[in-house]
């Protein structure tokens, strides 16, 4: 029974052993291979999924503004959309900023195909971000501009002009009242809006970075890693596939921290390293990856350390514990358990039993 357990576990490591050179080769080639072409400027509208991104329904969907029920209030003030507008403008000259909002509102939701309502829907954010200083708000009408009026807005400018408030929302953090909370969900979906609207734009890389580090700082590593990765790919030499490279291999190496059992993950991320050691990093950040991957590869060298140990057990036999121990110096010789090893095979070989 005990021979037959040994075939077996013989197997396991041999496929073990085939699958892991073949991952390393196939990642190797990936890793020179021609890098992935990121999209042109023109680019309006992300086309691939964004791993570690939020659901796309969940960051770009949206109502589209419909009359209240409160007319008296919140409707228009006048009969067609050019007072209307007319009517806006004034408040907002005149700093009754609350009721100039109002009056925006109510000409794009009473006259959505006007050639007004595109104007008022950006002044309406214009006016949110430059003289409310309401990020979040701002935010969401120069959303909806480019959501609902993509061809009758300037669309890049106002991509960019998104991109600049997502980083004024994380600067501000969410107010209520006199209390300031950090609002890392709200701020990363705008970053992450800013990319699906317009992947192809300067920023869009800069905004990829954000996401990532938001998500570090929600302490959720793994999404962390999955856009440092996909950045790396979709954004090819840039600065932020460069920086995303080090903060990439930083998370893996506390995420292995955590889960050292994993010994799929601990193969995973000494594969990572030796690609990373490819790469063109600064002489601070090689070095850390070398110390990564000595310490990610004793993982390993550990976990098969006590795997031969366990056939050293009274449940198993010499044989067993025999093969275990040489298949260990095989593959490690230089082991810091080595000498250990070698004495207890000794013992082993000695003892007729």
């Amino acid at each position: 029974m005990a021979r037959f357990g040994t075939v077996w576990y013989n197997i396991g490591m041999t496929l073990r052993r085939i699958v892991f050179c073949a991952v390393l080769s196939a990642a190797a080639a990936a890793f020179a291979a021609e890098p992935v072409t990121s999209p042109g400027p023109g680019a309006r509208y992300a086309t691939d999924a964004y791993p570690g991104f939020d659901r796309e329904e969940d960051i770009l969907d949206q109502t589209k503004k419909e009359p209240g029920f409160f007319s008296w209030w919140s409707g228009p003030k006048y009969e067609t959309p050019v007072e209307q507008l007319a009517w806006a403008r004034k408040c907002a000259a005149e700093g009754s900023l609350g009721k100039a909002r109002r009056a925006y509102d109510a000409l794009v939701a009473e006259w959505p195909s006007s050639a007004e309502a595109p104007v008022a829907q950006k002044e309406l954010a214009d006016l949110c971000y430059e003289k409310d200083f309401d990020y979040e708000q701002a935010f969401a009408e120069y959303k909806y501009l480019t959501g609902f009026y993509s061809l009758q807005c300037d669309y890049d400018a106002t991509v960019a002009r998104m991109y600049e408030v997502a980083r004024a929302m994380r600067e501000a953090g969410k107010r209520i009242l006199f209390f300031r909370f950090d609002n890392t969900t709200d701020v990363r979906r705008a970053f992450e809006a800013v990319v699906l609207r317009a992947p192809g734009a300067s920023f869009a890389p800069q905004a990829m970075l954000a996401v990532a580090e938001l998500r570090e700082e929600d302490e959720d590593l793994e999404k962390a890693v999955e856009v440092y990765e996909n950045l790396r790919s979709v954004y090819p030499g840039t600065r932020e596939a460069k920086a995303a490279l080090y903060r990439e291999a930083k998370d893996r190496m506390e995420i292995l921290r955590e889960h050292e059992y994993n010994r799929v993950r601990s193969l995973d991320t000494v594969l990572f390293l030796k690609m990373a050691l490819l790469a063109d990093a600064d002489p601070a950040e090689r070095a850390d990856f070398e110390a990564w991957q000595a310490e990610a590869s004793a993982l390993v060298e550990d976990e098969a350390y006590k795997a031969a140990k366990f056939y050293d057990s009274r449940t198993r036999t010499r044989r067993s514990a025999v093969n275990a121990y040489e298949r260990f110096l095989r593959v490690y010789p230089a082991s810091r358990h080595a000498d250990e090893i070698r004495d207890r095979l000794a013992e082993l070989r000695e003892d007729p039993k």
